[in-house]
């Protein structure tokens, strides 16, 4: 067995390595500078985790949330794997007491927020140790193009010169168009670096948008089919998450939140309470998730429109990182629209930035939140339209989404389009969607009747026409380039060259109505009938009670995929438990002959 392969099953309890990692892997331990870009769950901190091992000197994992970093930290601590943090969570004394073991050589890995990288102490100790390997998680953070730019992360390139001798540097993401690809290559400043796309579909996920005129009944509806499970629940605003908590708790659901406007300790305490499956649901702004590794979250629901699809793609991730199937549903409403304009447009204004790079990025936000809006109002594939969205083709049939599962008729809306796009012209595209719906209806609204918008000649020749039937077309026509819309909190309405097609009656304009709608209920997973579940059942209660005497969340001692192997393969002694996938070292020295004696007892009464 080579060394890689050594590491591997010695410290992660893994035999072989997932698709992609391997060469990444081979190209770091070559020397070669990385840029990795795999989905989540897809096993990226293996990537830089496993060379980190094999370098003789220290790896340097930069990091931008806490919880990402004590969920890594934790988790290699319990693989036998000495690592640390460095980040704000520290008081003064634990801070100074980490710095001292980097500088006498404890660790092979730290974690590192951005922010820390030049102060003094931290700098003056990296010029006396080692480094072998600079990780960079999160890389797109470094991208204005990207949904979570971070200033902080544009220290990291002046760091890493500051350093006697260059480390290897490999940057790692999840989600990242081309134009961030780019930036990072540009921007992190790797050398002829191997840069690799695993792909970016996770297929164990299903996904669903649900147009809900009551999200509140619905997301009850939904909760109640998996009262059983674990999910989190994302809102827009911190008022959203403090409204649909106090709904979830009083319908007698184990829900708790989180959002920047909670104390430390509050935020600490409930997001504890979800990784030790204290409770079940977590109801949060985007401000939680990002790096948490539970792996027992079985659903996410957007009780809102994230603002783009970098962000939704992330955030419903989260679900079934252990590859178990799971579901993530999107509760959509036009005014997750507007909700989201007004916060685009009224975001603090980074310090960091000047007045021309603050206005870019709302400008990037709104074009990213105009294809978020399509994939709401889409009745195509919705996993094709999210791997489209990254540059990845795939099938326009997935058969695990909303869409694919509904059945659908072509509609020739050739007629409603004209006199959409007439309207448009005739009022001399200065105005949003709402004032075309209203003209187009022919609305009594007091401002439409002030400007002499009654008077047009395309007011009311849609009056017998819903709104929401108006909106979906205009949306169609948006997304098929035949309407353009202005960036902004309220966006203008325009025509585009080749709807001249449709206007001149040269080009039908269909589009797409649900005949049937997709089976409610949630949605099954393949029964694996190989796995004994009453002896499931009983791991769970074993590793649960590990884990509390351990004080670490339940996945950090096992996966359930791993437990999953247990009950296919039995192990009866110390060698058979370490052929068990996800199974290590030291795991086997901390918690095996537990596990084994267990699984004996099993057998044993089955047998009687």
């Amino acid at each position: 067995m080579d060394k890689k392969h050594e590491v591997l099953k010695k410290y992660f309890g893994h035999s072989s390595f997932r698709e992609g990692q391997e060469k990444i892997v081979d190209s770091l331990l070559s020397g070669s500078d990385a840029l990795c870009i795999m989905p989540t769950g897809a096993g990226k901190s293996v990537c830089y985790q496993v060379p980190a091992l094999i370098f003789e000197g220290i790896t340097i994992v930069i990091s931008p949330l806490i919880s990402l970093m004590n969920d890594q930290v934790s988790s290699l601590v319990q693989a036998g794997i000495p690592a640390a943090y460095l980040n704000s969570s520290l008081t003064p004394v634990q801070y100074i007491r980490v710095l001292h073991n980097i500088e006498s050589g404890k660790y092979k890995i730290i974690y590192v927020a951005p922010e820390r990288l030049l102060t003094d102490n931290f700098l003056d100790i990296c010029q006396r140790i080692s480094i072998s390997m600079v990780a960079i998680d999160e890389a797109h953070c470094v991208s204005q193009w990207g949904q979570d730019f971070r200033p902080s992360y544009l220290k990291i390139v002046e760091f890493i010169d500051s350093l006697d001798c260059r480390p290897i540097v490999g940057a790692f993401t999840a989600t990242a168009t081309k134009s961030v690809r780019d930036d990072i290559l540009k921007i992190l400043k790797l050398n002829d670096p191997f840069v690799i796309t695993t792909g970016f579909d996770r297929p164990n996920l299903f996904f669903s948008v649900i147009r809900a005129k009551g999200k509140n009944d619905k997301l009850l509806e939904l909760l109640e089919e998996r009262r059983e499970s674990s999910g989190i629940v994302y809102c827009a605003t911190r008022k959203g998450v403090e409204e649909v908590c106090l709904l979830l708790n009083s319908k007698g659901f184990a829900a708790t939140r989180y959002h920047a406007g909670l104390s430390d300790n509050e935020r600490r305490k409930n997001q504890e309470d979800f990784v030790y499956d204290r409770k079940t649901v977590m109801v949060a702004t985007n401000a939680f998730g990002m790096g948490i590794d539970k792996s027992n979250v079985s659903f996410v629901i957007h009780y809102n429109m994230p603002k783009n699809i970098e962000s939704y793609y992330q955030e419903a991730g989260r679900a079934g990182r252990d590859g178990e199937e799971a579901e993530c549903f999107l509760l959509y409403s036009p005014a997750d629209v507007r909700t989201n304009q007004f916060l685009i447009e009224n975001s603090e204004p980074n310090p960091e930035l000047n007045g021309e790079q603050q206005e870019n990025i709302k400008r990037l936000e709104h074009e990213r939140l105009k294809y978020m809006t399509f994939y709401c109002t889409s009745n195509d594939c919705l996993r094709n339209f999210i791997l489209k969205y990254f540059g990845e083709k795939q099938k326009s049939y997935c058969g695990k989404c909303s869409n694919c599962l509904t059945q659908y008729e072509n509609i020739d809306a050739t007629i409603d389009a004209q006199k959409i796009l007439s309207c448009i012209v005739r009022t001399g595209q200065r105005y949003g969607r709402k004032m075309i719906c209203d003209v187009l209806r022919g609305s009594k609204n007091e401002k439409l009747i002030r400007i002499g918008l009654d008077k047009q000649s395309t007011y009311g020749i849609m009056s017998e026409t819903g709104e929401n039937t108006i909106r979906n077309i205009m949306m169609c026509l948006e997304e098929q380039g035949y309407i353009l819309s202005t960036a902004g909190e309220y966006p203008i309405l325009k025509i585009s060259p080749s709807c001249m097609e449709i206007l001149r009656g040269n080009k039908k304009f269909e589009i797409k109505t649900a005949k049937e709608k997709y089976p409610k209920k949630k949605q099954k997973s393949v029964v694996d009938v190989s796995v004994d579940n009453d002896l499931f059942e009983k791991l769970k209660a074993l590793r649960r009670e590990l884990a509390e005497a351990a004080n670490v969340p339940a996945y950090i001692v096992f996966s359930n995929a791993a437990l999953t192997d247990m009950c296919k393969k039995l192990p009866l002694n110390k060698d058979e438990f370490l052929n068990v996938s996800g199974v290590g070292n030291k795991k086997t020295e901390l918690y095996g002959e537990k596990f084994l004696k267990l699984i004996r007892e099993h057998i044993e009464g089955r047998e009687k």
